[in-house]
Order: structure tokens, then sequence, then C-alpha cells
């Protein structure tokens, strides 16, 4: 029996979970801390993953001890510590402050489909990793990345396409990660041998 199923996460010990929707086939890595966020199909993070504030698309590889959308501290305020709006913690009179919580959580982080963030990497709040882009381990990204893009370095800039612009376009319009899970199963020979513009040559 596959120890993946479509009916709930495979969550491994020491987890924290807050306010988190998961898909089919996905698995939380040991000691990760998952909050207001979202899992697509097949996706998994790797052991001590930090994601807050996420739309995680399908197939998404995220390595161990990666951190996406990392809460940010006020900077324009006169201090930048929280006992200004983690209050309750600090006085027995005030309550923490729901408006800053509640901006925190607008400042979605989307990951594309099919997408391979690195060991250690950062992806800041509000940016967007396109389809198919790789991060490298230890990246710090602060702008968006196109699909089937390979970015690295702090902050992370372009290395290289993994594909050129016409076969990315034609992987995307293929979506095969939409696929349903018995059609995956029955193209899995091609997914392991064929080069991605064999693979499109075959399925399009």
């Amino acid at each position: 029996m596959a120890r993946l199923t479509a009916d709930a996460p495979f969550i491994h010990d020491g987890c924290s979970i807050d306010d988190a929707n998961f898909g089919a086939y996905v698995e939380i890595g040991q000691g990760s801390r998952i909050a207001h966020s979202t899992i697509g199909d097949y996706s998994y993070c790797d052991r001590f993953a930090d994601i807050a504030n996420t739309t995680v698309g399908k197939f998404a590889n995220i390595a161990a001890f990666v951190r996406i959308g990392a809460t940010d501290h006020p900077m324009e305020k006169a201090s930048l510590h929280h006992f200004h709006y983690r209050s309750a913690s600090y006085f027995d009179d005030a309550a923490d402050d729901a408006d800053w919580f509640m901006h925190r959580r607008t400042r979605r982080t989307m990951i594309g489909h099919d997408t391979w963030i690195g060991h250690g990497a950062q992806v800041r709040p509000e940016v967007t990793i396109g389809h198919g882009a790789v991060v490298a381990g230890g990246a710090i990204v602060t702008k968006d990345v196109a699909p089937y893009m390979i970015v690295a370095g702090i902050p992370a800039v372009p290395l290289r396409a993994r594909f050129s612009e016409p076969v990315a376009d034609r992987m995307m319009a293929l979506a095969w990660w939409d696929w349903p899970h018995d059609q995956l199963r029955a193209a899995l020979d091609d997914f392991r041998k064929l080069r991605a513009e064999d693979f499109l040559e075959r399925y399009e």
C-alpha cells in the first residue's frame, strides 16, 4: 500500500499546524511549521520547513530548513519588538493587535506548480515563484521568479532558464500537474525516461 494517500496529509512528528489546508498526497516533514497556508496536491516539505501566509501549488518540492513567507516586524513604528502587537503576553489588561496580524496574512507568497525550493532558502512575503522554477539552496528571494527560471544568491538573481521559452510555454499549456492520479501513473515511465521536449511531443 502506498504511504501517501488522497485522503489526508502525511504529517511527521513535531509539526505545528495552524489554519492550514492540504491537498491530496501531501507530506509535511518532521518539525515543520505550517501557518495560514494552503499546500497543493502532491507537494511536500522536508524537515523543519517554516511556511506562513503562503499558497503552494501542486507538486512543489520544498527542502529542509526552508522559510517561506517569513513575517516582518513593523519598521515604520517606534519599536520593532512584538510587545506592542503580541501584547497579551506582556500585559494582563492588553489584547493582541488583531489588525497587525490580519495585515500580515494578506501579504501572500505564491509558490507555483512543480517548483523546487532548495535547502535553507528563504522566500519573502508577496513574492511569486513561477511554475517549474528552481530556487537554489541558501538563496533569499525578494522578487518574483519567472516560470522555469533558476535563481540563486542573496538576494536571488536569475542564473539561467531550465527550458527555452517555447518549451516552457508548451509545458505550462500541457499543465500535466492537473492530470488525474491514474493518468500520472499511466505516464510514469515517460516521466522517468523522456526529456521535456520528447514528453511534450508525446502528450500535447
